[in-house]
């Protein structure tokens, strides 16, 4: 859940205000993904013919051959998937609450994220979407790095999200997250980074481009409505993450809907809806990135 200030106010005020998201959360790991192999009966590269210059001899040389595995459009690419927050935060506050600079503020490393009223946390919702997420990726060919390992663990912070994205030097980065909003609202959002006069800037198009992909997959996809509460066209733009801010890389929340809300929150816990929001969001990275 990555709330603006107004409505962190409202969660606080409710009680909730532990669960505020400032950023996302995990624990610090690369999970790499290995790709598929060109067979080794694969035809050796074609010899071409080619006059060397100003000699009129004839010199051989190989062309290269295609080493991407045949039908994987994704061979090649990096793909970061960020699961909000972490099992384990809630244990040490003395970690997730130390402020850090994410350039246009500072805010706390992570916060818990929220829940369902029935007790089923944004971690751990997060963290399922997200293994989903890497198993369809991997099959079509990306490596694939998670920034955390488990919902067990604490952490990382939101400033070690983005350089986990940015040290992978990733093609599309994707930070997934549900709500925290008043019960009244419901449906989903993408947030996208703005100028800041920092390192997001070179990418704030690009990861335009990626929230526009992935808005478009997930609602044809899962049947998500809009969000009747935040954004246009369910697409917001911030200043205030840190995980934007500070990615180098194409990067964008998702807000996969308002876990405060009974018909958000009781798709949020069908494995069926989990799995048909991995897949969408699969389509739209790899729409982006094809």
């Amino acid at each position: 859940m990555i709330r603006r200030p107004l409505i962190a106010t409202i969660l606080a005020c409710s009680g909730l205000g532990v669960a505020a998201c400032g950023g996302t959360a995990g624990q610090a790991v690369a999970g790499g993904a290995t790709t598929g192999q060109v067979a080794a009966s694969a035809p050796a590269a074609p010899q071409s013919r080619t006059a060397a210059a100003g000699t009129g001899k004839v010199s051989e040389r190989a062309t290269t051959a295609p080493t991407g595995p045949v039908g994987k459009p994704l061979a090649g690419k990096v793909i970061v998937v960020d699961p909000g927050h972490n099992g384990g935060n809630f244990k040490r506050p003395e970690v997730i609450n130390k402020p850090v600079n994410v350039l246009t503020k500072r805010k706390p490393c992570d916060t818990t994220g929220t829940e369902t009223n029935s007790g089923y946390t944004e971690a751990a919702f997060t963290w399922d979407v997200s293994t989903r997420l890497a198993k369809l990726l991997r099959a079509e060919g990306a490596t694939v790095k998670l920034t955390r390992d488990s919902n067990s663990g604490v952490g990382p912070c939101i400033t070690e999200r983005a350089a986990i994205g940015n040290k992978a030097k990733a093609d599309a980065v994707i930070s997934i997250h549900g709500d925290g909003a008043p019960a009244s609202g419901h449906g989903f959002h993408i947030i996208m980074p703005k100028k800041i006069n920092g390192p997001v800037d070179p990418v704030v198009n690009d990861s335009r481009r990626l929230g526009i992909a992935v808005r478009n997959a997930f609602r044809s996809g899962t049947g998500q409505s809009y969000s009747t509460y935040i954004g246009k066209n369910a697409l917001d733009f911030r200043n205030d993450l840190g995980g934007l801010n500070l990615s180098s890389v194409p990067k964008v929340f998702i807000e996969v809907g308002n876990m405060r809300n009974a018909g958000d929150a009781a798709k949020m816990k069908n494995p069926q809806f989990r799995q048909k929001a991995a897949a969408a969001l699969a389509k739209g990275i790899t729409t982006y990135v094809s």
